[in-house]
């Protein structure tokens, strides 16, 4: 046994005990097993729950969606197979393809369907946005159901077909009856793959079994559209923390892939026979993002908001987190730098880094030294470091800063509890999220302000709302980009969050023992992937 084989087994034994009572078959040295490693470990099952990245990974290995983005950002129909629209607008009519079945045997209906649909949409920011104007859902028959809506809403394929979390995946009627505010923990889906509940270790690996049944689509697979094959019998999802002892494992051979290796580590990778580092997408993979809690002083004040801009020194941020300039840009734009709707022009506010006006602007609107709670992510690979940044920032600025330093996971629970700062909830976190989510100003999750309704942090603004709407009833692109202009202004006096820039996150792959990687932005897609023949 080589020394990194010891490494990468102590790190799974030592784990949760797996890799010794696992099967046999998962032990030996099975040429139709994907092992990869991926950036954080599957603890959520619901990706209709929450926004975690890799929640809709593990979503759409195991559900099916009604359309799915190509590699160009185009919708295109996936589980739906006719789809038509009214001359109106206003009647959206969807028939389902031959095939689909749930992993349990029992046939895709439309009743399933609309279930998830409804419980998805109450969820998702998009979901709220289309739904606002959806008068009806009604089943025709097993097949083939309507979409009534009041206004002729542009972005409906896009809107079922969004990219980034929260998926719009399909789940059984039965589990879709489930309550918004409480997870799924069934995992029974349509998709390409089937969930080994059994196996799942949290903390240590997942498993999932191809699902002989699925029926892909006759098309080429293309980013998340196309056919979807399962070519490989089994996946494991095994879960390494240290960011050197998952590149060791790569090289060694140990897994076959690694979603987001640490960038300090890409050129010894790149070096590395048989190790093959590539893109994933046209566009940046990741935004990193500030998210501000709106409830509750001292955020609560617009003008303590916009005072966090002189925290932000993107470059400082970059620099941490990614490294390698090749791999990263500056970016002073509520959608996604180098797209259609890009919009700089409040870079010199947003770019203005001086930490000794924030803490002035603070006092100045009524700022008096009180505790600000920073929800600081101790696992993470890119939040982790991203978070130290903004924690080094604020105490320069000599704001009075309560670090709760917690694990992913932890801070992804907490950061829905809507209570003070003290009593369990918090005022800022750092995350990410796909630059495909950041496309439109419509679909982006983090933009949308609607009160109650909103995503964690829960902005509350009524013109940038309407603005969002514009943009959705838009009938030229000439239209579409003067909105997303106003859009941005108006997001830039609001400030739902703030960015500290965007990135590409390279993926590595073991080029002598699997082929045929779809290249995905966001989210990292694992069908089509086949073991090589030594």
């Amino acid at each position: 046994m080589t020394k990194i084989h010891s490494i990468f087994m102590s790190v799974l034994c030592l784990s949760s005990g797996y890799w010794l009572a696992a099967p046999a078959a998962a032990q030996g040295e099975d040429p139709s097993t994907l092992r990869a490693t991926m950036h954080a470990d599957v603890r959520v099952l619901d990706p209709h729950w929450t926004t975690q990245t890799i929640a809709g990974i593990h979503g759409m290995l195991i559900y099916d969606t009604l359309f799915g983005v190509d590699a160009d950002g185009v919708p295109q129909p996936q589980m739906v197979d006719d789809y038509v629209v009214s001359d109106d607008g206003l009647v959206h009519t969807f028939t389902l393809r031959d095939g689909l079945r749930f992993h349990d045997g029992s046939d895709v209906t439309t009743a399933d369907v609309i279930a998830s649909l409804q419980r998805w949409g109450a969820a998702d920011q998009a979901g709220r946005a289309m739904f606002a104007f959806v008068d009806s859902l009604e089943a025709q028959d097993d097949k083939t159901f309507t979409m009534t809506l009041s206004e002729p809403y542009g972005l409906v394929p896009d809107t079922l077909g969004k990219a980034g979390t929260m998926v719009p995946i399909i789940m059984r009627e039965e589990d879709a009856a489930t309550p918004g505010d409480q997870q799924v923990t069934e995992a029974i889906g349509s998709g390409p793959f089937k969930m080994v509940k059994e196996e799942w270790v949290p903390g240590s690996v997942t498993v999932y079994a191809k699902n002989e049944d699925y029926v892909p689509r006759d098309e080429p697979p293309s980013g998340l559209a196309g056919g979807k094959e399962p070519k490989v019998d089994r996946i494991e999802l095994v879960w390494i923390e240290d960011s050197q002892t998952k590149m060791q494992a790569l090289t060694a051979g140990e897994i076959d892939l690694l979603e987001q290796p640490a960038v300090d580590f890409v050129p010894i990778l790149e070096a590395t026979p048989d190790v093959e580092v590539i893109r994933t997408g046209v566009v940046d993979s990741t935004w990193g993002t500030i998210r501000i809690n709106h409830l509750h002083p001292p955020f609560d004040n617009p003008e303590m908001r916009r005072a966090l801009y002189h925290l932000v020194n993107q470059e400082d941020f970059l620099r941490t987190v990614v490294g390698d300039p090749q791999y990263y840009r500056t970016c002073y734009s509520y959608i996604t730098c180098g797209t259609t709707y890009e919009d700089t022009t409040n870079a010199e506010t947003i770019s203005d880094y001086d930490p000794k006006k924030a803490y002035e602007m603070m006092k100045a609107a009524g700022y008096n030294d009180e505790p600000i709670t920073v929800l600081a992510a101790t696992d993470h690979h890119t939040i982790t470091p991203a978070a130290q940044v903004l924690l080094n920032a604020m105490r320069e600025a000599g704001l009075n800063v309560n670090a709760v330093s917690i694990d992913w996971g932890s801070v992804v629970a907490r950061r829905s509890n809507r209570e003070k700062p003290e009593d369990g909830g918090w005022n800022i976190f750092v995350t990410t999220s796909s630059g495909t989510t950041a496309l439109n100003p419509a679909l982006n999750t983090w933009l949308g302000a609607s009160c109650e309704t909103a995503n964690v942090g829960w902005p509350c603004d009524e013109e940038l709302e309407s603005l969002r709407q514009d943009f959705a009833f838009a009938q030229t692109e000439e239209e579409r980009k003067e909105v997303a202009k106003s859009i941005q202004q108006r997001a830039t006096e609001v400030v739902p969050y703030i960015s500290f820039g965007q990135w590409t996150q390279p993926l590595a792959y073991r080029s002598d023992q699997i082929d045929g990687i779809v290249p995905v932005t966001g989210l990292t897609v694992l069908w089509n992937i086949e073991k090589v023949d030594d």
